[in-house]
C-alpha cells in the first residue's frame, strides 16, 4: 500500500492552485449571472483586457462588462462560458501566479440548443495581497467567432 505524504509547502502550492482556479472561474460564473457588481469585484484591482479594449479597476470593469454582455429577460446572460485546458504556475515566493484557459462563449436562449459563438484564450496574471489570490491582469483573445 503506498501512503501519500505532502511537506507544507506542497500543501500551500496546491491550495494556491485550487482558489487560482476558482477565481478563473468565478469570472464565467459572475459574466453568466450577469453580476456586474461581482465582476467589479474581480477587477477592482486589476485589469481586464478583451481583444485589445482594456478596463481597468472596478468601475471601468463594470462598464465595459454592461456593455457587452446580452442580458435575457430574466436578467440573467444571454450566453454562458465554458473554460478548459486550464494551466496555472505558481511562485510562491514572489506570490505571483500565471493561469492560461481555453473558453468558449455559448448563447443560452431557452428553448433553442446552445449554440457555440465565440472562442479564445485567457492569459491571466495573478498576485498574493492581504492573503489572498486575485487577478492582476486577465488578456482574453478571440480565436473564432461563428459571424466570421
Amino acid at each position: 500500500m503506498t501512503t501519500m505524504s505532502s511537506s507544507p509547502e506542497q500543501q500551500r502550492f496546491t491550495a494556491s492552485e485550487c482558489e487560482i482556479s476558482n477565481l478563473m472561474s468565478a469570472y464565467a460564473y459572475r459574466n453568466d449571472d450577469y453580476d456586474i457588481s461581482g465582476l467589479g469585484d474581480l477587477f477592482a484591482d486589476a485589469v481586464f483586457t478583451l481583444d485589445g479594449t482594456a478596463a481597468r479597476g472596478r468601475t471601468e470593469i463594470e462598464e465595459l462588462a454592461r456593455s457587452i454582455i446580452e442580458v435575457r429577460a430574466d436578467g440573467r446572460s444571454a450566453t454562458t462560458h465554458e473554460l478548459t485546458n486550464i494551466m496555472i504556475s505558481v511562485d510562491e515566493a514572489a506570490g505571483t501566479a500565471v493561469g492560461h484557459a481555453y473558453w468558449t462563449l455559448y448563447r443560452t436562449v431557452p428553448g433553442t440548443p446552445r449554440d457555440a459563438v465565440l472562442s479564445g484564450r485567457y492569459l491571466d496574471h495573478f498576485a498574493y495581497r492581504d492573503g489572498r489570490w486575485g487577478f492582476a491582469e486577465r488578456r482574453a483573445t478571440t480565436l473564432w467567432s461563428s459571424a466570421t
